[in-house]
């Protein structure tokens, strides 16, 4: 843009394209082709009128949503203004220098956590090195003055993100203390981005088991965040049938959704968290009973793993087993790994692996079709999963709507940030809230990735730090070297 607003077409042409002496590149032709010009004319050959459509990408300032990442908690970067330094002004193209002032090159914008960018959903959700080329490049960064998307392909710089990413494309290969193989890869946050792991890592894991192996992935935070965009985003990309979920239960966490006393980090836990409360327990596994009634939606089978603490007692989990049964989960099992490792957990696996024995790859379906209206995909992840009453769209929201649809990306799968501490939007409502609606504040769109991102409610895309961050219980040992205060 700073370039654009400043030189001429042909001035723009003659350094992209003329000063190099080398015919057009690949990305180049690619673009030519985009314009419905022959790619196989050389620079010279272009008409005034081509290289004018080649050379000027005519950005609306207003329109771009590629925004900067960094990995660090600071709420003053969720809006900031760029290019007010000294050597960020130009002389507006058109006027004559002398009779117009240059101008300052300005424009508001904003900072990204670096597991909501779009390039780490491309990661997980790339199937291979030529998918994750074309992915980068399709990334819409902005658009024209004319409503045309315009991608990191139109930049002429997805050839190169790509070499910068080749590297990460292979999964970290790591192992548990008992030497079971472990594939990390990929790092999207479910509340702010689609919260699984790679397709390249599940399907390398296929591969390494065989016919008869078991791979175990992840999806991050709450079922209604983690696992549905796992059914409905992920499963859509890589074309893999789940036959198994295994839904993560706490007493703890019950006992907190059926209305115990709030948890804050670093202060201890109150007793109703630390002893016998099976009433407590009870109260709270409606919110289990959502999140597996969630997971039948998709025609797999439900596991619950009872993740015990040492606190927990024989009435608490019973109780939770129960619940589980009688929401139609296949089997509640009680895994004990933190104290006793893999053996621990041997009752889950056995289930898991009954559970996926008595289950069809052809019962898995999706939530919604996607050739929905953008609209109505939303209201249904809201309504069915989140249990909603409806959805409220910004006037933002509308508009945004409105120009995918335009652009052709009506049909891309929903990616909906939102908390993860509550069916709503409201982090406060345990339980199974009900008689709420989901607010949709603006719709981002990761056309690379695959995907369309309402941001409901007031979930924020970089975090900002409390009044008592955790860096102040961390310091070291001078004399010894030893790190303090981490855990």
């Amino acid at each position: 843009m700073f370039h654009e607003d400043s030189q001429t077409d042909e001035a723009l042409y003659k350094r992209l394209c003329l000063s190099t002496n080398k015919p057009f590149n690949d990305i180049m032709k690619k673009r030519l082709i985009k314009l419905g010009i022959d790619p196989n004319k050389s620079p010279e050959e272009l008409t005034p009128e081509e290289r004018s459509k080649f050379a000027r990408l005519d950005f609306d300032k207003s329109t771009i949503t590629w925004q900067r990442v960094l990995d660090t908690c600071d709420r003053h970067l969720r809006k900031v203004t760029v290019g007010m330094g000294p050597n960020e002004t130009i002389q507006p193209r058109g006027t004559v220098k002398g009779e117009t002032s240059r101008q300052q090159h300005s424009r508001e914008t904003g900072f990204d956590i670096t597991v909501a960018s779009e390039i780490m959903a491309v990661l997980a959700l790339a199937k291979d090195l030529p998918d994750l080329r074309s992915k980068l490049g399709n990334m819409v960064v902005g658009y024209s003055k004319s409503r045309e998307p315009i991608t990191a392909d139109d930049l002429g710089c997805g050839g190169a993100l790509t070499v910068l990413m080749k590297d990460a494309l292979l999964p970290t290969l790591m192992q548990t203390v008992e030497r079971t193989p472990v594939l990390v890869h990929a790092g999207p946050f479910a509340n702010i981005a689609i919260g699984n792991s790679s397709i390249v890592a599940d399907k390398l894991a296929l591969k390494l088991v065989g016919e008869d192996g078991f791979v175990v992935t992840e999806a991050g935070f709450g079922a209604d965040i983690g696992m549905e965009k796992f059914f409905n985003i992920k499963c859509r990309e890589s074309g893999l049938k789940p036959k198994c979920a295994v839904i993560v239960a706490t007493v703890r966490a019950l006992k907190m959704h059926g209305g115990g006393p709030p948890v804050s980090a670093g202060k201890p836990l109150a007793t109703e968290y630390t002893q016998e409360n099976v009433p407590l327990v009870a109260a709270g596994c409606c919110n289990l009973v959502k999140h597996i009634q969630n997971a039948r939606k998709f025609g797999v089978q439900v596991v619950v793993a009872i993740n015990q603490f040492k606190t927990d007692t024989e009435a608490e989990m019973q109780a939770i087993r129960q619940a589980s049964f009688d929401a139609g989960a296949f089997d509640a099992v009680v895994s004990n790994h933190w104290a006793e490792g893999g053996k621990g957990a041997e009752n889950l696996a056995k289930a898991v692996a009954e559970a996926c024995q008595g289950s069809r790859s052809e019962d898995f379906k999706y939530l919604y079709d996607l050739n929905l209206p953008i609209r109505a995909k939303v209201e249904i992840i809201s309504q069915e999963i989140y249990g909603a009453d409806g959805v409220d769209f910004s006037e933002l929201a509308e508009q945004q709507m409105a120009q995918y649809e335009n652009s052709g990306f009506g049909n891309l799968p929903i990616c909906i940030a939102k908390t993860q501490y509550s069916f709503s939007c409201d982090a406060a409502a345990k339980g199974v809230p009900t008689g709420f609606r989901i607010f949709v504040r603006e719709i981002r769109s990761c056309v690379g990735a695959g995907f369309l991102y309402p941001i409901c409610g007031d979930i924020m895309t970089i975090p900002g730090l409390p009044t008592r961050p955790g860096f102040y219980d961390v310091d070291i040992d001078v004399n010894t070297g030893q790190v303090i205060g981490l855990f």
